[in-house]
């Protein structure tokens, strides 16, 4: 049986820690365990082999850390080349006849994607291609990709693969107890994301044990059209004699996991501190019971990073405002290069309570495909609403789907076969829902009928790309009633009659049909509410406009859409404000606009190019550099950090204002005009402990910490302890911060703090990382443990208040 056949069917066992077996097995704290496995490869042989005798049918590679961002394309073949061959020597060792398989197992790189970190989007995709290359010119079974906990990486991990092999492959995130990715990713948009991009299976792994991911798991059996794996810890760590352990053993372990199985789980391993015996446990528990069959969701879901929607449950606001047709201002701002407007459009249109944002910059004289592409980038960076690309240029909407990060809604293909022909593949390579507009070669047909009779010609080709009716919405073409008394009606019922006739979801402009009338608004308003009441799934349109707004808002409260009425209760308490403030159709400006001139307002929304436009402009203007830290500034960053700390936002939120402040306080060191306001908290030493390249959460508490006031002396990563001390002994910092993403690096963590402790007593020593918890800190003699980088910061303050 072939393994996606296998997967399919489950239960299908993979192997369960290997860091921890290897630390027993002679790996030393701050080693890396696939360059150990260089000159250690009957260990790695033997581990594996004991793994297929507990019940493995595919064991994972030693190839976590294996990076051309770490090590040379030449090393990276020879631990890809070593690895597999022991996994197969393994394999082969057991002469019982089995199928068996060897997965090529693929980590985190180690740096942040833009725009949250430095590494660009193909650099990240092309340093996984060459891993996949490799495995598959060593004879890898399949790939996974394991650990992730940003889902831009995951998802550049995904498409290096899909780009550079035909081997299945698994892909596995990392969630916090919040039952979020770092980056704010949720079980459904991730999902959305991976299975429109081709995964075979999905799945969590690592950060928890088994009882604090079944939640996470049970979202995605919810979410997935396709296999769901868990590789749990063996609970959570701690130390022991020196040594890390953990508080689960293989028979809670097994327990936790084999009623999961009859909800549909089906590929189960273990991850830390996990051992054969864990594996046989789950197995010898299960025995007998077999997961229901994997059932398609026929749901039409888009996604942002951290947002899924479902289209067809009910209408959606789809805001119209960034798209140059009739708008003199944005056509400017696209010509001159002025993304800040553009930003501020998007930012403005999702106070207003648009749900997805269109994205039109195609305009005479700009490069389309570039700009298109900037502005999704850009705009992912400063709001997680989904986006619907709108361009009307294959080579646009290809740019824009490879950088978007999530499923987006893709407008628009139609009913001529050369746009369909190229459209099509690129729906099915990046994944997306499709807006089908209703014309073909021989334009737009005057009936219904007509227009029922291209949608399902629409169909019948996308299917021959695997392109489902779920990801197909029709627009039936809302014409101008001014030229046409019967454009509305054939409009609704093509509308209705598609919607009963094929079940697909359906998008409408609403509006074009006022357009060369007077009060534009009261004809887009019943036009939009006869939609909704045909079926209407996404209502492109101004969410500025109050009586559009209105429509909507009334239409959902009185089909039973609105809970309480509260949606339509805060929508009278906004009125009055609204009213002040409405433009007409196709105009720009209000006051929220004008608001969005706030510096503190910028440094909350994240908008860095405003923020320091704000601050030279304020600066020029006589304002002292103090008060701008003091009142706009620091109370910025103190409001996101309170809406962080309270779930009500989320890292990449954190990290932008944080960057927004960044740029705004470069402003002010520029003009030097207080030396107060560059005045130090304290100097904290910052490194990722030895052993450990992935360095990311560091850099993320450094870019608060700077931020928040603090002096950051950052040594790195794979930094020794001796380092450290030196750096705190020379600097007498009060504060030091150690972080450590991997099991195998933690005791390199505790010989830090200990010999930190010893030689610079005066020093507090906080701690973080994916494989911490409080308790471990507290184990290891850590002065503090930071759950996140808000928390460090809290801590540093906390400390130099102690101190003064």
């Amino acid at each position: 049986m072939k393994l996606k056949e296998l997967l399919q069917k489950g239960p299908f066992f993979l192997d369960g820690g290997m860091g921890t077996l290897l630390q027993e097995r002679g790996l030393k704290p701050g080693e890396a365990p696939e360059k150990w496995g260089m000159t250690h490869p009957d260990v790695i042989t033997d581990i594996q082999r004991s793994y297929y005798e507990a019940g493995t049918d595919m064991v994972l590679t030693n190839t976590f850390g294996v990076h051309p961002l770490r090590y040379s394309l030449s090393e990276c073949e020879e631990m890809v080349r070593t690895a597999i061959g022991c996994a197969d020597k393994a394999r082969k060792a057991i002469a019982d006849g089995k199928e068996r398989f060897v997965a090529l197992d693929i980590g985190p790189c180690g740096r942040l994607l833009k725009p949250l970190g430095s590494l660009d989007f193909e650099e990240a995709v092309q340093g996984f291609a060459e891993v996949v290359r490799l495995g598959v010119k060593y004879g890898a079974d399949c790939v996974f990709i394991e650990t992730m906990n940003d889902g831009a990486e995951a998802r550049a991990a995904l498409l290096a693969a899909k780009e550079n092999s035909d081997l299945p492959v698994l892909v596995s995130c990392a969630y916090g107890a919040d039952g979020k990715l770092m980056t704010g990713g949720t079980p459904e948009s991730v999902v959305a994301m991976l299975e429109s991009l081709g995964a075979d299976a999905v799945g969590v792994n690592c950060s928890l044990g088994p009882d604090a991911l079944a939640p996470i798991v049970e979202r995605y059996l919810a979410a997935a059209s396709i296999p769901v794996l868990m590789k749990p810890n063996a609970g959570l760590p701690q130390e022991k004699d020196g040594k890390t352990v953990y508080n689960v053993g293989p028979e809670e372990f097994s327990a936790d996991i084999v009623p999961l199985i009859e909800k549909g789980l089906r590929i189960i391993g273990g991850c830390c501190g996990t051992t054969p015996d864990f594996i046989r446990a789950v197995k010898n528990a299960s025995a007998g019971r077999v997961p229901p069959a994997v059932e398609k969701k026929e749901k039409t879901i888009i996604a942002s990073r951290g947002h899924a929607i479902e289209l067809g449950k009910d209408p959606v606001i789809i805001g119209e405002r960034i798209n140059p047709t009739g708008k003199k201002r944005l056509r400017k701002a696209l010509e001159e290069g002025d993304m800040a407007y553009v930003l501020n459009e998007a930012i403005v249109q999702e106070e207003h309570g648009a749900e997805v944002l269109d994205v039109n910059v195609g305009t005479p004289g700009v490069d389309e495909p570039a700009l298109l592409e900037q502005a999704v980038q850009e705009l992912q960076a400063v709001t997680d609403l989904p986006l619907q690309l709108d361009t009307s240029d294959p080579e646009a909407m290809r740019r824009a789907l490879r950088v978007y990060n999530g499923k987006a809604l893709i407008n628009s293909v139609n009913g001529k076969q050369e746009v369909m022909d190229a459209i099509f593949p690129l729906v099915k390579k990046y994944g997306g829902a499709v807006v089908a507009l209703t014309l073909d070669e021989d334009g737009i047909p005057g009936t219904a009928e007509g227009r029922l009779a291209i949608a399902e010609k629409i169909l019948k080709e996308a299917a021959k790309y695997g392109i489902g009716p779920k990801d197909i919405l029709f627009d039936t073409l809302t014409m101008t009633v001014s030229t046409d008394g019967n454009a509305a009606k054939v409009t609704l019922d093509a509308l209705k009659m598609i919607r009963e006739k094929t079940g697909c979801g359906t998008v409408l402009g609403v509006s074009n049909v006022s357009f060369g009338l007077p009060v534009r608004e009261v004809l887009g308003s019943v036009f939009l509410t006869l939609a909704l009441e045909r079926g209407l799934s996404g209502a492109i349109m101004n969410p500025l406009n109050e009586r559009m707004m209105g429509a909507m808002i009334s239409f959902r409260t009185l089909t039973g859409r609105d809970e309480n009425c509260a949606a339509y209760i805060q929508y009278a308490n906004d009125l009055p404000a609204m009213q002040a403030v409405t433009p007409a159709a196709g105009a720009t400006g209000g006051a929220k606009e004008t608001e969005a001139k706030g510096l503190r307002r910028a440094v909350v929304k994240g908008l860095c190019k405003e923020a320091a436009n704000l601050t030279r402009t304020a600066l020029e203007e006589g304002r002292d550099s103090l008060d701008l830290v003091k009142e706009e500034i620091i109370p910025a960053l103190d409001e996101v950090g309170q809406g962080f700390e309270a779930k009500k936002i989320f890292l990449p939120q954190l990290m932008m204002s944080a960057e927004a402040a960044e740029a705004a306080v470069a402003e002010i060191k520029k003009k030097a005009a207080n030396q107060d306001a560059q005045a130090s908290k304290g100097i904290v030493v910052l490194a990722t402990v030895k052993g450990d390249i992935h360095d990311i959460g560091k850099n993320i508490v450094k870019l608060l910490l700077e931020n928040y006031g603090f002096t950051v002396a950052d040594l790195g990563k794979d930094v020794p302890p001796e380092t450290v001390l030196e750096a705190v002994e020379r600097l007498h910092a009060p504060i030091c911060g150690l972080s450590a993403l991997m099991t195998t690096t933690v005791p390199a963590m505790a010989e830090t703090v200990k010999l930190v402790h010893e030689k610079a007593p005066w020093c507090k020593v906080m701690v973080g990382g994916a494989v911490l918890t409080e308790e471990y800190a507290r184990e290891i003699g850590a002065d503090g443990y930071g759950k996140d980088a808000m928390a460090s910061v809290r801590l540093a303050e906390r400390y130099m208040q102690e101190q003064a």
